[in-house]
Order: structure tokens, then C-alpha cells, then sequence
């Protein structure tokens, strides 16, 4: 009973430098809940493998009785056979159990990387802007898969390893219980390594993987179009190789740490094996020599006892496995822990039809503080500045109503891109209200939302996907016709009829394969394919010609008529025919009014105006 306790507290202690704790185990229950049909068959199956692994010793003991008491040839040759298909069932089982922990571990991981990518889709901008995404890829790629181990790898041993365990025991016991609890005084053995060893590996694990972190992150960086070219640039690819040489070689050497310690743990483990096994054949060759106990439960005893022993070694590694893959789990937790900022309400409304107003209420916004929306791990820093966000928008209030058009001016910092992150709900106002229709943006569905809204950004993003692709991202259903008709209506049909598969055509990561113009003219394009009531343009012809910009005016022109449209722009030039014009400063509005009324009145309009336009 001591030797069992012993070996149970190795397995279960829990102590202050374990990574994991019963919450965990219960989350990761809770992912494992609907597949407890699949577990049921898979613990009826291994139990059945179990009293196979347990009667093949057994049958193998009578076939040595057997003979030396001379018995009948049909009898060994029936025991004989009897053990080979106990040996073939044994082996069928075994493959129907793989399937079975096979179809769990990966039904498991699909739910945990299912959920994992819905809720971090669900995170605010901030999050992103704040996260490196090597670290967050690392996160839901590695850590995932290691996560995995514990079910594909670990499962299918420990149910059947602990059922072989118990059936083991219970039939040597019944052969010669003196033998068996000798094979259980070196049950102790066991417990120092299981506690040692667990816990230093589960250590490197995690060092390992933040390290792993940190390279994908470098390559996430510095391999992206715009990366690639600032290294060019500015970077020192000496000094980039260097760090990523150390970081590959401290995972390299902590690769070759745990292999030894797995390696030095299992010696240990099959060592104490073999010396009990010495043991059984000493003590029990005695027995059998004095007439007490059968050659053949000698034989069944010393076979049982591998049967023993190869359990006891698996359960023993399974917890360092487990411990490892435990690391992962937490990791992943620790993301899905993050609470989004932005959720829709239950009772949240679709955006009244016909026409939109746009309404700014006594807006205030401050942007949220690393720890609401980051993990220190996913920003690779000791810990998370904690303070409050500086306010940055002051009571801004406008009202833009159906059909007009309002246009947002200003110094660069001034808030103005803020102001436009309100509108589709990127962030959420910290006072006031932004309103589409009379209804505050927070009750309204975030489906409604987006297809009432389209939104131009300064950058002008397209995934590394082709040009269709891209463009049906605003409205899945279109068809050709409709698209070769945004493309034109955007002045970029031409180039894309030129490009070498057309439509279908794959434009690189963030459209790097286009010039700034065209990447911005396909934007707009995919802006005029969503129909949107309402249009909001973040810097839209910023990165265009004066003749580009001429062409995707006119465009935009036709597109915005009879929209709502909120434009942010520094050429000024641009925004002459808004039916008002806010001038942002230091997040406030400081003067509003039309381009003819601003300039007569001499403040920071026409001062903007002159200094611009001195320059040209």
C-alpha cells in the first residue's frame, strides 16, 4: 500500500512550480465532453486489450506446465494456438484502440484551434496592433500541436495501461503473492524520477517554446514584403543573423537537454525493470525448486511482471508527456482568457433601412491599456504597462446627415483616424455615442453593421490571394459582370485584363506585386463591389498620382452619391465639394463649416489651405 501511494503522489502531486492546475484539466474536460461516445468505445476497447495482454503470460505459463508434466500433444498445441490468436486479437484491438484515441486527439484539437481562431478573430484592433504575430502564430500553431501530444500521442496508453496494470497485478497476486510483493518493493523507484523529471522538462518545454516564439516572430517580421525591404534598407543582416543563430541554437540545446532526460528517465525505468525480473526468476526458480510453486508460474510470473513494468514506465512517461503538453494547453488558455472588448449585444438590432445619418455625440476615447487587451508573452516583454490610455478624442460632436458628406481635416496625430475607427466598431467610444440612424453603433448587429458601412484604409491591405479573391471578400455572391464593373468604375479594369491570369491572378502579400496606386484603386474597387449606405474614406487617394487621383475621383464620385460619407484627407484639394468640413486638432473639433466659409474666416482652415497650396 506504501509503494502504491508513493507511486500515486508522484503521478498527482501537485506542487508551486507546476505549470498547470486543476482549472486547466477541467477546461481541457470541457473541450473532451462531446466526444464521450467516442471515449466510452475507446475505454471498452482498451479494457478488452488489457485482459488480452493479461491471458497471453497465462496460457504461456500452462504450455511450459505443460510439457514438463508430459501432458497430451493436442493440449500445448491447443495453448499454442490459443496464444496466437490471443496474440492477432491483441494486435487488431490495438489498431481499432489507436483509431479510436486517433479520431479523439484530433476531434479535440480541431474544437481547440476552432475556438481558439473565432475568439481571437473576435479581439479588438488594439490587440493586434499591440501582439507580435509570430508570437500569436506560434501560439496557435505550435502550442496547439503540442497541446495534441496529450491526446494522439498519450491517450491511447494511459486507460489501457492502467486497466493492464490493475489485471496484472490482481493474477500474480493470485499466483504468488510473496513474488509479487517483491516486484513491489521496487515500485519506490519509480517516484523519484516521476517527480523530478516532470517538472524539469515541463520547464524546458515552455523556455523552448517562448523560444520558438521569438523566431517565428523574426521570420513573421522580417520575411514579409515591407520587413524584408527595411532590413534592406536600414537593418544589419549580420546582427539579424546573429540573433536568430542564438535563438535557434538555445532551442537546440534544449532539444538535446530533454531528449537526455527522457532518455536518462526511461534507462532508469527499464534497469529497475530488468532487476525485478531477476528477481522473480531467483525467488521463483527457489519456489519451484522446492516443489511450491510451477515451473510454468515462473515463466507466467516473469512475463507478467514486463506486462507490469512496461505500464508502470508508460503511465510514468505519459505524466512527463502530459506535463509537457499541459504547458500548451495554458499557453492557448491564456489567449482564449483574453476577453474581447467589443461584444454584441444579445438584443442588438440590424441599422434601420433606407438612407444613413452619421451622428458623433460628445465622443471621448482613449485608447485601452496593454493589460485589457495584450498578454506580456505575446509582446515579448517582462510585464505589461498597466497604465491608462491618454484620452484622445475631447467631446467631438458632428452630425452628417443622408447623403452629405463630411469631411474630416487636420494635423497629422490630430485624432482624425480615430474619429474613423469609431464608425465600424474597430473600438467602442469611452463616453458618448457614435450613431448610424439615431441608433448608438453598441445595439447594433455587427452583420448590419458591415454591410452597411464600407470603409477605405490609409494602406490600401489585400491578401497574398488573387485579385478575385480579394475583391469578393466585400460581397461573396457578385458576379463576373459585377466585377470587371467596380474594376472599371475604379479605373483599374485595364491592369488587371494585363496581368497574367487576369482575375485569377495572385498579387502577393499586402498586394506588394502592385504599385501603391493600383493596390489602392483595387480597394476602392472592392469598397464599390460592397455597396455600402455608407462610406468611410481614411486617406483613400493618398498613395495615388495626380492623374490616378484624378481618374479614382471621379469614380468615387459616382460611388458616393446618394451615400453618407466620412472623408479623412490631407490633400485638401480633395474635400472642396463636402457639405462640411470638421478641422481636428488635438482631438477636438475646432472649426466646421464649408471650404468657401472656413477660408474667409482666416483661422486653421485657411492657414492648412495657404500653407498647402504655397507649397504645390
Amino acid at each position: 500500500m506504501a509503494a502504491w501511494n508513493s507511486m500515486y503522489h508522484a503521478m498527482h502531486q501537485q506542487d508551486d512550480k507546476r505549470p498547470f492546475s486543476l482549472a486547466t484539466l477541467r477546461r481541457i474536460a470541457a473541450f473532451a465532453r462531446p466526444h464521450r461516445p467516442a471515449l466510452t468505445g475507446f475505454l471498452l476497447v482498451s479494457v478488452v486489450t488489457a485482459v488480452l495482454a493479461v491471458a497471453s503470460p497465462v496460457l504461456a505459463g500452462r504450455v511450459v506446465d505443460g510439457i514438463v508434466e508430459g501432458a497430451d500433444t493436442d493440449l500445448v498445441i491447443g495453448l499454442a494456438v490459443a496464444i496466437g490468436v490471443v496474440a492477432l486479437a491483441e494486435s487488431g484491438l490495438g489498431l481499432v484502440q489507436r483509431w479510436f484515441s486517433a479520431r479523439i486527439g484530433e476531434g479535440l484539437i480541431l474544437d481547440l484551434r476552432t475556438t481558439v481562431f473565432d475568439h481571437v478573430q473576435r479581439m479588438p484592433v488594439a490587440f493586434f496592433t499591440r501582439t507580435r504575430t509570430g508570437a500569436l502564430v506560434s501560439r496557435l500553431n505550435n502550442d496547439v500541436i503540442g497541446a495534441q501530444r496529450a491526446f494522439s500521442d498519450t491517450l491511447s496508453g494511459v486507460a489501457g495501461n492502467l486497466v493492464t496494470l490493475i489485471l496484472t497485478l490482481i493474477v500474480m497476486i493470485g499466483i504468488s503473492w510473496q513474488i509479487t510483493l517483491l516486484a513491489l518493493v521496487l515500485l519506490p523507484i519509480f517516484v523519484w524520477p516521476a517527480r523530478r523529471m516532470g517538472g524539469r522538462l515541463a520547464k524546458l518545454e515552455r523556455e523552448a517554446a517562448e523560444h520558438n516564439a521569438a523566431m517565428n516572430t523574426q521570420m513573421t517580421e522580417r520575411f514579409s514584403a515591407p520587413g524584408a525591404t527595411l532590413v534592406k534598407l536600414y537593418g544589419r543582416p549580420d546582427a539579424e543573423s546573429a540573433e536568430f543563430a542564438a535563438r535557434a541554437r538555445r532551442v537546440r540545446d534544449i532539444g538535446v537537454r530533454t531528449a537526455m532526460t527522457q532518455w536518462l528517465f526511461l534507462t532508469a525505468l527499464v534497469s529497475v525493470s530488468g532487476v525485478a525480473i531477476a528477481l522473480v526468476y531467483g525467488l521463483g526458480g527457489y519456489y519451484a525448486l522446492r516443489g511450491t510453486l510451477d515451473a510454468g508460474n515462473v515463466v507466467a510470473l516473469a512475463i507478467l511482471l514486463t506486462r507490469l513494468y512496461a505500464p508502470l514506465t508508460s503511465l510514468a512517461s505519459a505524466r512527463v508527456e502530459v506535463m509537457s503538453a499541459l504547458v500548451s494547453f495554458e499557453r492557448v488558455f491564456e489567449v482564449l482568457d483574453l476577453k474581447p472588448l467589443i461584444e454584441e449585444k444579445p438584443d442588438a438590432r440590424a441599422v434601420p433601412d433606407g438612407p444613413v445619418s452619421v451622428e458623433f455625440d460628445g465622443v471621448r476615447f482613449a485608447y485601452p491599456s496593454a493589460d485589457k487587451v495584450s498578454l506580456a508573452s505575446l509582446e515579448e516583454v517582462a510585464t505589461l504597462d498597466t497604465r491608462g490610455g491618454a484620452e484622445v478624442l475631447h467631446g467631438v460632436s458632428f452630425k452628417a446627415e443622408p447623403g452629405q458628406m463630411v469631411a474630416l481635416v487636420g494635423s497629422s496625430g490630430a485624432g482624425k483616424s480615430t474619429m474613423a475607427g469609431l464608425l465600424p466598431r474597430l473600438y467602442d467610444a469611452g463616453e458618448g455615442a457614435v450613431r448610424l440612424s439615431g441608433v448608438d453603433v453598441r445595439d447594433l448587429t455587427a452583420a448590419s453593421l458591415r454591410e452597411t458601412l464600407g470603409m477605405v484604409t490609409q494602406d490600401g491591405h489585400l491578401f497574398h490571394d488573387t485579385v478575385r479573391a480579394n475583391l469578393l471578400l466585400a460581397r461573396p455572391e457578385a458576379t463576373e459582370e459585377e466585377i470587371w464593373e467596380v474594376l472599371r468604375r475604379a479605373h483599374v479594369a485595364d491592369l488587371v485584363r494585363a496581368l497574367p491570369d487576369g482575375l485569377d491572378t495572385v498579387i502577393g502579400e499586402r498586394g506588394y506585386r502592385l504599385s501603391g496606386g493600383e493596390r489602392q484603386r483595387l480597394t476602392i474597387a472592392r469598397l464599390l463591389l460592397a455597396r455600402p449606405r455608407v462610406v468611410v474614406l481614411d486617406e483613400a487617394t493618398a498613395h495615388l498620382d495626380s492623374t490616378s487621383e484624378q481618374a479614382v475621383q471621379a469614380a468615387l464620385g459616382e460611388a458616393l452619391a446618394g451615400r453618407t460619407a466620412v472623408v479623412i484627407a490631407h490633400r485638401l484639394s480633395t474635400v472642396r465639394a463636402a457639405d462640411q468640413i470638421l478641422v481636428i486638432e488635438e482631438g477636438r473639433v475646432v472649426e466646421r463649416g464649408t471650404h468657401a466659409e472656413l477660408l474667409s474666416t482666416g483661422g486653421r482652415y485657411e492657414e492648412l489651405y495657404r500653407t498647402q497650396f504655397a507649397a504645390v
